[in-house]
């Protein structure tokens, strides 16, 4: 290798390790340019409905969602709060309940297999359980110290301020920062890079559009469902459906723990009724919901989602596993516009017949 070739691949390196030490800031400017995406396809909406010019389809925009902001700060936040709370204290009752109910079934297998209660299967529900106290006593304690813990930090208050301030420079001018991103790359490819960068753009609003209208088809649905089967805390369980609905695959698990743990201090045959609800409202949405809104959105294989999902999440943390979907869906029309259709089928083509 000449000098030359040595100092591009000492740059390169050095540029790996400069983009690994600010993975945590990338992914923040990823989320931003999601949300600016978000706003943007809202400014589109508003301009094809009215047929105003950009300027003020944004503006309507920005008042919308400010107004949105308002009504859930005032109507939708303070109950959720008080009623997840009341959620949060039910778990350790909930979790005792479900400890005494296995160590129930505990001493009927025994009885079933030795005749009594002292046999085999005793020496498992002694190990389980102590004086019928929950093994981990401080469980509701511990879940509110890291709520409140969740909500406090001064850092996550920062992270936010500068996603939505970056999110907002990049929803007024899209394609002045796109063309800073054209520019990066050699002038030839230039004209290709954009259409990419166009063909990303559209994935991600349609992805968008496609999990709201999902998210709210499944908070109803649960709200209906919970409201029937006589569940307490509707309101807060019905969020929690639809908000962790964006999180495929962990999201609508997590959600089914709540309502389950309120249902379980009422009857266990509730709680499996919950349970069986949520699985129902899964299907829906897999097989009906999603289906019928995201025509035209890119299909990610299921095992591809989770994939990513773990893969992001111990690259960039909590905020990796929230962002996994979006940079899911702009990884894959990269690897098909660029790798594939731009490196692989001319490589093919190039390749001297045998």
């Amino acid at each position: 290798m000449t000098f030359g070739q040595w100092l591009g691949l000492l740059a390169l390196l050095a540029a790996l390790v400069l983009l690994w030490n600010l993975r945590q800031s990338l992914i923040l400017v990823f989320t931003a340019v999601v949300i600016a995406m978000a706003i943007c396809t809202l400014v589109a909406w508003i301009q094809q409905r009215v047929g105003c010019n950009r300027s003020l389809a944004l503006l309507l925009s920005l008042g919308l969602l400010l107004v949105l902001g308002v009504v859930i700060g005032t109507a939708v936040i303070p109950p959720f709060v008080e009623q997840f709370a009341e959620l949060i204290s039910k778990l350790p009752a909930a979790a005792t309940t479900l400890l005494n109910l296995v160590r129930d079934a505990i001493s009927s297998a025994s009885q079933m297999l030795y005749g009594t209660h002292d046999g085999g299967m005793e020496l498992l529900r002694e190990g389980l359980f102590r004086d019928g106290q929950l093994p981990i006593p401080n469980l509701g304690q511990g879940a509110m110290q890291i709520v409140g813990l969740a909500g406090g930090l001064g850092a996550g208050l920062l992270q936010l301020l500068f996603v939505v301030a970056v999110a907002l420079m990049v929803a007024v001018q899209p394609t002045a920062y796109r063309e800073v991103l054209v520019l990066l790359v050699p002038s030839f490819y230039r004209r290709r890079f954009r259409s990419v960068l166009v063909h990303c753009g559209e994935a991600l609003s349609a992805w968008m559009v496609g999990v709201l209208i999902s998210s709210l088809c499944v908070g109803v649905l649960a709200a209906i469902g919970l409201s029937l089967l006589g569940v307490n805390l509707v309101a807060a369980n019905a969020l929690l459906a639809g908000m962790l609905n964006v999180i495929p695959n962990v999201g609508p698990t997590l959600s089914t723990i709540f309502p389950m743990s309120v249902a379980l201090l009422d009857s266990p045959w509730k709680s499996l009724a919950v349970l069986l609800l949520y699985v129902l409202i899964q299907n829906v949405e897999s097989y009906l919901i999603t289906p019928s809104v995201m025509q035209h959105q890119l299909q990610l294989l299921p095992g591809l989602t989770l994939s990513a999902q773990v893969i992001f999440t111990i690259l960039f943390g909590p905020i990796g596993l929230l962002m996994a979907l979006p940079l899911a869906v702009c990884l894959q029309v990269v690897l098909r516009e660029i790798v594939i259709r731009d490196i692989l089928d001319d490589w093919r083509r190039l390749r001297p017949a045998d």
